[in-house]
């Protein structure tokens, strides 16, 4: 049968999100691997729990030479921990989980979180009209930079934060000007933060002990040698850009909420009750559930270190084994009414991490597999944008929210756009709508 399956991974282009469903088409329901042919090779496509048991498994995959390089280049950056396997990424890793992952640094950053929020909350009820993504992109920016002990400016730091979203935008796109652009704001990007390491190394920049700017420039490898200020930098920007990478999952979060006002009245009341954006249980399930449900990273490819057989699927040694990562978060067989919003499964679920199918940052452990450190932050960056795009002074348009599965990554088209709740009444109505109010009455 493989030698009639066309090569998936220019599909992946074409079909987006929705080319999981096509290759689950090819076998029975249910099947957790399933058979694809990725750059001419045979591989195994799986999903849920025995997926992830199989795909993080470091003594059968391992994740280095198996991601394009277009996507690590670009996204992760050269020689970043995301290419390590063994021991060298326990070592990298294990600074990442000082730097992000230890509930004090969570609890450093909850204030600046909050902060930024109140921010930009206040400029919408003045009148603003950033869109939930733009005003998340900022948000987040400013607040990640001042928790990792970065100088400059609530302007500069915003701007920064533009090029890094535009890094997430844009390297999902080969053969786009977005992607153009996303290579010149990494070589950008790169340059701003060795600069940054060697200020630091120099004695002209001293940041607080424990922040991931002080940590990075002193971070030595396996060899007892301090990285290069380049891959210091990059694996300091690696500490920041998941954090400004969480805002489309904001744009996914103003769709839903306007989809649940049930659910943005509980928000905003629970809100409300505390004094505080940050930390809501509400607006912690509901941030969960946008993660789970939001198409983001749709797939992940390993490489087979020894022969792979699963499911009826085999890979050679050499092969790649690749993670559904949408189609777990929503499979069918690990999740009741996967396909249904429904924040309230994640209410009194604190262990998150031990919910094998749950993986939109990546699985397995944080120390020793490849989750992401970074997501208890970006869990609290998202229930913090939650509840104050639930306050009842500012309201979503409905315009403007289709999204487009077929792009890479995507989000609602306009990033959902937010408007004080009295500016939106008073808009005058158009001819259109004078016409349309006519013919109703």
């Amino acid at each position: 049968m493989l030698h009639r399956i066309a090569d998936d991974a220019p599909l992946l282009l074409v079909h987006g999100y929705d080319l999981g469903a096509r290759i689950w088409s090819r076998v029975r329901d249910g099947a957790r691997g399933a058979p694809m042919r990725l750059l001419g090779h045979r591989a195994a496509f799986v999903r849920g729990a025995e997926g992830v048991n199989l795909f993080y498994d470091g003594s059968r995959i391992a994740r280095h030479g198996a991601m394009p390089r277009f996507v690590q280049e670009t996204l992760f950056g050269h020689g970043s921990v995301h290419s390590l396997d063994g021991s060298d990424h326990r070592h990298r890793k294990a600074t990442f989980v000082d730097v992000a992952y230890e509930d004090e640094q969570v609890r450093r950053l909850q204030p600046e979180l909050e902060r930024e929020w109140r921010r930009e909350l206040d400029e919408w009820i003045a009148g603003g009209d950033r869109t939930a993504y733009d005003a998340a992109v900022g948000a987040f920016g400013r607040a990640g930079m001042q928790w990792a002990g970065l100088p400059g400016s609530d302007e500069a730091r915003t701007r920064w934060a533009t090029r890094l979203a535009q890094i997430v935008d844009g390297f999902g796109s080969p053969f786009s000007p977005a992607f153009g652009e996303a290579l010149f704001n990494r070589l950008w990007s790169d340059r701003r933060a060795a600069r940054l390491i060697h200020d630091v190394r120099a004695g002209s920049l001293t940041p607080p002990e424990g922040t991931a700017l002080h940590e990075w420039a002193w971070h030595r490898g396996p060899d007892g040698r301090l990285l290069p200020e380049r891959l210091a930098g990059v694996e300091l920007q690696n500490s920041i850009r998941p954090l400004v990478a969480v805002a489309r999952f904001v744009a996914f979060a103003a769709k839903r909420l306007l989809e649940n006002p049930d659910w943005r009245l509980r928000i905003h009341a629970e809100s409300a009750r505390s004094g505080e954006l940050v930390g809501g249980q509400l607006a912690v399930a509901f941030a969960q559930e946008i993660r789970r449900t939001a198409p983001f990273v749709p797939m992940l490819p390993g490489r087979a270190l020894t022969d792979i057989d699963f499911d009826g699927q085999h890979v050679p040694a050499g092969g790649r084994v690749v993670m559904d990562i949408l189609g777990t978060d929503l499979d069918d067989a690990s999740w009741d009414d996967a396909a249904e919003f429904r924040p309230e499964r994640f209410i009194h679920r604190p262990d998150y991490e031990a919910i094998p199918a749950f993986i939109p940052h990546g699985g397995a452990g944080v120390a020793t597999g490849h989750r992401c450190p970074g997501e208890k932050l970006a869990i609290a960056g998202l229930s913090a944008a939650i509840a104050a795009l639930s306050d009842p002074r500012v309201q979503i348009a409905p315009e403007g929210l289709d999204v487009d599965r077929r792009r890479l990554p995507t989000m609602p088209a306009s990033g959902g756009c937010v408007h004080a709740a009295a500016a939106r009444e008073a808009e005058p109505t158009t001819d259109h709508q004078h016409d349309e109010q006519r013919t109703l009455s």
